[in-house]
């Protein structure tokens, strides 16, 4: 008989993430709304980059691991997840290209239907289109969320459930995190229900294929760094706005889902003649 015990979920992790990063950002949300007017130097402070809300992923990542195994668990933990070999030739190949592919087609599949030529502002500056994936792997996400979405809550949920169910919850908590900056004007890639609602499709699609990553790179943080990095930049560097429409979703959760079944669809093939 096998005693072995069954991960938890790993709520606490998601409460304490939610919770963080909301307590920093619904202030902002509500003065936004009219339903509340904050002192100056407390608004100027939840809007500057010190706001500390974005980080609450890898913040909650580190601490429930620093107290669940102590400094050398968190050393062994970070060590394995950044060693840049665990991901091989065609992990780091499926982590660069797959976000370029995707993202920066749909920009171009969209520009195609609406006879409208992107953005190519950002392009048209080179020092800017070069610096600007490592400003984004710092300050534009990357680094404030992957240590605790795939490298902690992750692992977790492929302990206790396949991996699309692991990639449906994962998801889910992703895109709820993001609620109170659609009612931050300017602070997120939407700013109205219907189209945060759309967009659930969009981040667990997207989750779905970062776990594939994931579990194709040997569990690589870095790799999902990189994963992350490269998505925001294919998003902003044709849309400098970051103000994206109901068609750009709906294109990208096409690209997304036809490269989820591609590689499922590749992954049943090796099986069966391996087998």
């Amino acid at each position: 008989m096998n005693n072995a015990k069954r991960p938890e979920f790993p709520l606490l992790f998601f409460l304490l993430t939610l919770g963080f990063s909301w307590l920093f950002w619904m202030p902002l949300a509500f003065q936004a709304q009219g339903w509340l007017a904050l002192p100056q130097p407390l608004a100027d402070f939840l809007a500057s980059p010190l706001n500390p809300a974005p980080w609450a992923p890898t913040l909650m990542g580190f601490l429930i691991t620093l107290i669940g195994a102590g400094w050398r668990g968190l050393g062994a933990w970070l060590k394995d997840g950044l060693n840049p070999r665990n991901p091989g030739r065609q992990g780091w190949s499926m982590a660069i290209f797959l976000p370029l592919v995707i993202f920066l087609g749909a920009h171009l599949i969209e520009a195609l239907i609406r006879q409208h030529p992107p953005d190519l502002s950002i392009l048209s500056n080179p020092p800017m289109a070069l610096i600007a994936p490592f400003v984004i792997l710092l300050t534009g996400g990357p680094l404030q969320e992957e240590f605790g979405w795939r490298g902690y809550a992750l692992p977790r949920l492929l302990h206790r459930y396949n991996a699309l169910t692991a990639s449906l919850w994962l998801g889910f908590f992703w895109w709820l995190w993001h609620l109170p900056l659609v009612f931050i004007p300017g602070r997120f890639m939407v700013n109205s229900l219907p189209l945060f609602l759309l967009l659930l499709v969009e981040i667990t699609l997207t989750a779905t294929l970062m776990t594939w990553v994931y579990r194709r790179t040997r569990q690589s943080i870095l790799a999902a760094l990189v994963f992350h990095t490269l998505m925001n930049y294919s998003i902003w560097v044709l849309l400098p706005s970051m103000q994206v429409s109901a068609g750009l979703i709906l294109i990208t959760c096409a690209l997304l889902a036809l490269a989820v079944a591609g590689l499922v669809l590749r992954e049943e093939t090796q099986h069966i003649h391996q087998g």
